[in-house]
């Protein structure tokens, strides 16, 4: 038998083993409606108030935080996107309209917009919506203290990054290099207008510290002009910048509430917020529960009275209360019911479109991972077509780099038509390569036996790092172990180096390329894989300053082919997000770059 043969035969029996028990049960199961005995009273009833709509579904983590400018991911993003609104967002035609904005000006040379808020926006405490709370929201997500994931999301804002990149006094671990160390010392100018008498050497550096916060937050160019206008001024012509204002980390929290209380978005009963939607409930690791915010402006238009988000990991439990009747929508679903709705039909499937890439890292700064030869043949001898049509299942389409397809080019045509396949499958090639890596970093592929690839707990990322699994084990002869862990914990481990190689997955921020291509920057706070190309770090700033077109996305084209050439992660698919929906369910929309939304959905039994 030739090797593919082998591969594929030894990938559908792991499949086949774990598909079992995952199949969806046929027919329907009786539920206790709780009803009284009928009974032979035939007079009038009296009028049955109507249920309380509220729209029961899952979410798969437990969120790490419901603080905008402390989210990191989709598990966060979803409870958030229904609870809090920038002053844009995207409707259900999916066009990007104003939100807590009432309307926008922009200057000719497409630096300064002025935002003006409409006149009738409340927080969910009764509280107004104010500039200043766009003002303070950014500023914050920008404090280099609260060490915020998406604060380059606001390096756009002239001086955003200067301020972000404060950094005190003293002598730190240099970043790129484990062996070398990066000193910050005090300008004598600095001491000027301090009271330093009887201060030791760390209270001075705090002191400076503090300093240079406030100068450069002085330059912050994001102001509030008044309650109802902020005037925004950016680094360089944005094109994408409206969109990114209807983005979470773009968010704004309540002045008042957060510093009154640090710990104001950790329980439901201090969380405010401005959507369309409010957090009434919060039980960690369990449940999340929001109900309609009567103070949303467009109240009138929200026909569900909540949503019951449960906590739930595990998709095939997940899928068995759809299935019985618990949920009216869900999402994820299991990839065997995935296959199995396509292959009948089944309505209530639907396959969201999305625009986002599943990946795996290799962390860069441990043995042998960083040898380019070595990660190169990871990629090469992954089976990705074969991932897509047997294991995923949900109509991905293998990568073809790290950019999915869906991203319009500077001449508004596909941005992928012009960058091409930059990921190959070549068993001999790889296998050539891997060896040569191995052997160049004193290596043997009997080291890879305590080895581990790490995802967060989810039978899809299970079966798919199984399939990986198997497919390097027959190309390679490597033995790879397998580490679930829940997804707070995973995105904990990759920030911290403390993994070898780990699923991973990008949905876009915003429709530009960019979005992907500037997270491994090698100062990018989702650069897990941990490289580093000043090449690469060029280019980018290139993409993310030029106001010509042409040569931003020149600089975007030739910065994927850098990475695909030194293969820091390995592409796998791109997504697509299939979820199930009950008929009686209308109303739900799904924008490229989020998760379904709720907003506007109704139920209808």
């Amino acid at each position: 038998m030739n090797r593919k043969f082998l591969l594929l035969v030894s990938i559908l029996l792991i499949t086949a083993i774990i598909f079992t028990g995952c199949v969806p049960k046929g027919g329907d199961e009786s539920k206790d409606t709780g009803s009284a005995p009928a009974t032979t009273d035939t007079s009038t009833p009296a009028p049955t108030p109507s249920e309380p709509k509220i729209l029961k579904t899952n979410n798969s983590s437990e969120p790490g935080s419901l603080d905008p400018a402390l989210a990191q991911g989709t598990h966060e993003s979803w409870v958030l996107d229904h609870t809090f609104e920038g002053l844009m967002k995207v409707d259900p035609d999916l066009q990007v309209i104003p939100g807590m904005a009432k309307d926008y000006k922009v200057t000719d040379d497409n630096l300064t917009y002025t935002f003006t808020l409409r006149d009738d926006i409340k927080w969910s405490n009764g509280d107004p919506v104010i500039a200043e709370d766009f003002e303070f929201a950014w500023k914050r997500a920008l404090n280099p203290d609260l060490a915020a994931d998406y604060a380059y999301q606001l390096y756009y804002i002239k001086g955003g990054e200067a301020y972000n990149s404060v950094v005190k006094p003293g002598t730190y671990p240099d970043p790129n290099d484990e062996t070398k160390t990066i000193t910050h010392p005090i300008d004598p100018k600095e001491l000027e207008g301090l009271d330093t008498t009887g201060k030791d050497e760390e209270a001075i550096n705090d002191m400076v510290y503090e300093k240079r916060l406030a100068a450069a937050l002085e330059n912050v160019a994001v102001k509030a002009l008044d309650e109802k206008t902020l005037e925004v001024t950016l680094e360089a012509p944005t094109p994408y910048f409206l969109e990114l204002t209807a983005f979470y980390a773009l968010y704004p929290v309540n002045k008042k509430v957060v510093e009154a209380n640090p710990d104001w978005a950790k329980n439901a009963d201090t969380h405010v917020s401005n959507g369309p939607f409010t957090l009434i409930e919060w039980e960690h690791n369990a449940s999340i529960k929001i109900r309609k915010n009567a103070n949303y402006y467009d109240a009138a238009s929200v026909k569900l009275d909540g949503v019951d988000f449960d906590i739930i990991d595990d998709e095939n439990t997940a899928w068995q209360k759809y299935e019985g009747g618990d949920y009216d929508f869900l999402s994820p679903l299991p990839q065997a019911v995935v296959a199995q709705m396509k292959a009948n039909n089944n309505p209530e499937l639907i396959i969201g479109a999305e625009v986002g890439t599943y990946y795996y890292n290799l962390n860069s700064k441990v043995k042998p991972f960083n040898n380019v030869k070595v990660r190169k043949g990871l990629s090469m001898t992954l089976d990705r077509q074969t991932i897509v049509d047997k294991i995923a299942q949900g109509g991905q389409i293998a990568a073809e780099g790290v950019v999915p397809f869906g991203m319009k080019d500077e001449n508004g045509k596909e941005y992928r038509d012009n960058v091409g396949q930059l990921v190959t499958y070549n068993v001999e090639e790889g296998k050539k390569l891997f060896l040569e890596g191995l052997a160049e970093e004193g290596m043997k592929v009997e080291d890879f036996k305590n080895m581990v690839i790490l995802y967060n707990s989810s039978e899809a990322h299970k079966k798919i790092a199984q399939a990986a699994q198997e497919m390097w084990r027959v190309n390679l002869g490597i033995e790879l172990q397998l580490e679930n862990v829940d997804f707070q914990v995973k995105l904990d481990r990759e920030k911290a180096g403390d993994y070898q190689i780990s699923r991973a997955g990008w949905i876009g921020d915003y429709m530009d390329p960019i979005t992907f291509i500037e997270l491994w920057e090698s100062s990018s706070s989702f650069n897990d894989a941990k490289y580093n190309n000043p090449e690469y770090d060029k280019l980018v700033k290139i993409a993310k300053t030029s106001g010509d077109k042409a040569e931003r996305f020149e600089a975007m084209r030739k910065a994927e082919k850098i990475v695909m050439e030194d293969m820091p992660v390995v592409p796998v698919y791109f997504y697509t997000q299939p979820y199930a929906q009950k008929p009686y369910v209308t109303g739900v929309y799904k924008p490229l770059v989020n998760y379904p939304k709720l907003t506007y959905a109704d139920i209808n039994k």
